[in-house]
């Protein structure tokens, strides 16, 4: 049994989220002793009635301002004399404070009318009522609140983590001139580039199976509750996906092409217009109201989303207030936990608890009721490994400058590129057998789920893998701080025509560090960043390439950003290898459509990485000086 048991990662603030009625840890009952609760089906432009809940304070000796939510995952419990119990730090910060909290079940979803659709297209040009979107979605109920709900002050902001996080930054465009302030948190954004169902073209099939096979089925009319999870029959997930074969088996064992959105992945392996549709990062342009984007640099979900909706707004909307904040967090970490650790690695302080009341309640409270200063700055980032909160002007920090880690002969990882090339070989290399049939873990638990801790997780359990590349330097004798993306620029073949390169950025504590809290500090290596690269989008999204066998091919990637400090006696680690199971599926190491693959189509190929003066294999990283 997993020692951290949790629901499919991408269920688990969805199906439980912040409306549950069975919350984990300290309950807050204030909403139900303090508030009336009213159910509406507000009308959009179309006809289409969204069933919408408002609670609203008993206090009515002032007005109030309104904090919506909007989600495709359910406002329950339904019924005017229903409320929920909410966890600590959720809502728990606006109920105290005084807003008119409103909950609404986007079109198609649940007690809504219409038709659903995964992360509704933008429509620019809108020429028509039919012609609708989250935007006009948006406007329409912001509209009617305003115009019916009593003792509102005129004033609206938008907030919501992960999917309601992608509603939140809609918000923002064509906004409602009552809505003056919107915090995307982890918001989806590009679903083919690093969010969620792919990084950079590898397929999440660990997260990706058993949420469609709940969020995807197709309601009957309107629905109050989940459907049922998906059942694994076994609590070893790796075994699962391995015997599961080739993706299309899911189809024929599993969904019988009754998911739709599944069958969408199915049709739409390349970055096509399916997907450029479902991107909403180049929309964001003349954002009005003013804008928190919060992320968790441990979130397994929807880092890059917090990252791009952050840089998007910043680049279109040079002169609007645009905040942004990152912590070391799990995904929705900041409002459901006390963030003061995650899994062996303590943070020394409760950051979930410092940024509810000093960064997310001020910024509401500046913006929708006119109270207190804001002193934020621009961004307000947690550090990791020194565990402090630090204030930049901008992200990334102006004050860095370009850093490359080096690749080197006997796994070591320089400071240095390495200045000649052994003259007994071609090029100088390490190499390694991927076999489909045993694909590199991605974490130690046995687990059907996605572990919360996977991507803070000691690597010592593949690091003697013989399809694992490891290079680290010397012992560090300073402190040294990265703050920005994380480049992988690596030279390297394969005898396949396809590959998977997958790349691991790692903290290695010292040797004789303290063991406390029933964990061995000793030599652990801590992830701090990693990511994935289907090889033959190396060069476009759009337009897949094989691999030449035994050809020499530079291929680049983003692992994202971090801000992290290795410090003083810790060594940094590189791990390279071609698989990350079942996190992402397999690569069958031949140029095919992988998501009609056949079983024979899986083949063993050898990776070579290389590393010289004319093949400098490196990491990119930005340092703070």
């Amino acid at each position: 049994m997993s020692r951290y048991f949790i629901v499919p990662i991408f269920l688990f603030l969805y199906v439980f989220g912040f409306l549950s009625c069975a919350p984990l840890g300290e309950e807050d009952k204030s909403l139900e002793n303090n508030y009336t609760k009213k159910e509406y089906r507000i009308e959009m432009r179309d006809g289409v009635k969204l069933f919408t809940a408002v609670y609203s304070p008993k206090d009515t000796s002032e007005k109030y301002p309104v904090i919506i939510w909007r989600t495709p995952y359910n406002v329950g419990p339904y019924g005017e004399s229903k409320f929920p119990v909410y966890r600590r730090y959720t809502w728990q910060h606006f109920i105290e404070e005084g807003y008119i909290i409103v909950f609404q079940d986007v079109r198609g979803r649940f007690m809504s009318e219409g038709n659903f659709v995964n992360m509704t297209p933008y429509i620019k040009e809108k020429e028509s009522n039919k012609d609708i979107d989250e935007t006009t979605d948006t406007y329409d109920t912001v509209d009617w609140l305003i115009k019916n709900i009593p003792n509102n002050n005129g004033k609206v902001g938008f907030w919501g983590i992960s999917y309601p996080g992608f509603y939140a930054a809609m918000a923002g465009i064509e906004a409602h001139p009552a809505v003056k302030a919107i915090s995307p948190q982890a918001p989806i954004a590009n679903w083919f580039a690093n969010d969620d169902w792919h990084h950079n073209g590898a397929f999440a099939l660990a997260g990706g199976l058993p949420f469609m096979s709940v969020f995807g089925v197709q309601r009957e009319g309107f629905v109050q509750e989940w459907s049922e999870e998906f059942n694994f029959g076994t609590q070893d997930g790796y075994s699962f996906y391995l015997n599961l074969g080739p993706l299309q088996n899911v189809n024929k064992n599993y969904f019988h092409h009754k998911i739709p959105f599944w069958d969408s992945l199915m049709i739409h392996g390349i970055y096509d217009g399916f997907w450029k549709a479902r991107n909403s990062l180049p929309h964001f342009n003349n954002i009005k109201p003013a804008v928190l984007v919060v992320g968790g640099w441990f979130d397994a979900e929807n880092l890059y989303g917090a990252l791009e909706t952050y840089r998007s707004i910043e680049k279109r909307n040079p002169g609007n207030k645009n905040y942004f904040v990152m912590g070391p967090w799990i995904h929705g970490g900041w409002v459901r936990t006390d963030g003061d650790s995650l899994g062996d690695i303590s943070f020394d302080s409760k950051t979930g608890e410092y940024y509810v009341k000093n960064i997310e309640l001020p910024f509401f409270n500046y913006y929708l009721k006119g109270k207190g200063e804001l002193n934020l700055p621009e961004a307000y980032i947690f550090e990791t490994g020194s565990n402090k909160w630090q204030k930049y002007d901008s992200w990334p920090p102006a004050n860095s400058k370009s850093f490359s880690l080096y690749l080197n002969v006997n796994h070591a990882l320089s400071f240095k590129q390495p200045s000649t090339t052994d003259i007994r070989l071609p090029a100088m290399f390490d190499e390694y057998i991927s076999d489909p049939a045993k694909p590199v873990p991605f974490t130690e638990e046995i687990t059907t789920d996605i572990p919360k801790t996977y991507m803070i997780e000691d690597q010592r359990f593949v690091a003697q893998r013989p399809d694992v590349l490891v290079y680290k330097t010397e012992t560090l004798e300073k402190d040294i701080t990265f703050a920005g993306n994380v480049i992988a620029d690596l030279f390297v073949s394969t005898t396949g025509t396809d590959a998977d390169w997958v790349v691991k950025l790692i903290d290695v504590f010292p040797a004789d560090s303290v063991s406390s809290n029933s964990v061995n500090y000793h030599e652990y290596e801590m992830l701090v960043r990693g990511n994935i690269l289907r090889g033959k989008f190396r060069e476009s999204l759009e337009t897949p390439k094989p691999f030449t066998p035994g050809e020499i091919t530079n291929i680049k990637f983003d692992l994202l950003d971090i801000n992290h400090t290795f410090k003083k006696g810790h060594r940094i680690m590189i791990q390279v290898q071609s698989s990350w199971f079942p996190l992402f599926d397999l690569n069958p190491q031949k140029f095919v459509d992988i998501y009609n693959a056949e079983e024979s189509d899986f083949q063993k190929a050898t990776h070579r990485v290389y590393f010289s003066k004319e093949y400098p294999s490196r990491i990119v990283l930005k340092e703070i000086y």
